[in-house]
């Protein structure tokens, strides 16, 4: 059986190497967004920058839990990350319905952004069951909501790869900012949670 100090550091490494992959990831996707005038695209870039922001929120948890035991700081980290997935939700419904309503440019197909949702998709299902393994392990429910924000990286992933294939095969434009609407309830969904009390 492993310490919980060893566990935290396993939970560091995977955390960072999340945060190194969101840099690259949101590098990528963000351009061949604004390349491809991809709505959905755009929201996954711009949930990449969100998973930046939360893997953050976790170093900051595991390192004031060094300095100080209080439930206090799992709850703030909890609510922290519960936010990023309201603030994404509202994004992605203001800028899909502003392309359906022919505000912003109809989507165009993008070849580079099929690559990096599918490598995204890869690397973030590896992440998700090592986190969420090692958030009941220490009983981090923080570490847990972190965890299904890669666990939601890979919904978006499939449902980008949906509308990028859709748009590149029939030149369905609009099929882009339908799926990305179709996360909304499981951004939703796991924003709330977040704040549920313990």
């Amino acid at each position: 059986m492993q310490s919980d100090s060893n566990l935290r550091r396993k939970a560091l490494v995977l955390i960072w190497i999340g945060e190194i992959w969101n840099i690259f990831e949101a590098s990528i996707a963000i351009w061949a967004a604004l390349v491809a005038s991809s709505v959905a695209l755009l929201a996954f870039g711009l949930d990449s920058i969100i998973e930046l922001f939360a893997g953050a929120v976790m170093i900051w948890r595991f390192w004031k839990e060094r300095k100080d035991k209080e439930a206090k700081t799992e709850r703030t980290a909890l609510r922290l990350i519960g936010l990023t997935f309201f603030l994404l939700s509202a994004f992605i419904i203001f800028q899909s319905i502003a392309t359906l309503l022919g505000y912003f440019a109809p989507p165009r197909e993008s070849i580079v952004g099929i690559f990096i949702t599918i490598s995204s998709a890869v690397l973030m299902t590896v992440l998700f069951f090592y986190k969420t393994r090692i958030s009941k392990q220490i009983g981090s429910r923080a570490l847990r909501a972190e965890a299904y924000q890669s666990l939601i990286c890979d919904l978006q992933d499939l449902i980008v790869l949906v509308g990028l294939g859709l748009n590149s095969l029939f030149s369905w434009w609009w099929a882009d900012p339908i799926m990305a609407l179709a996360l909304i309830p499981f951004l939703v969904r796991e924003g709330l949670e977040s704040f549920e009390e313990e």
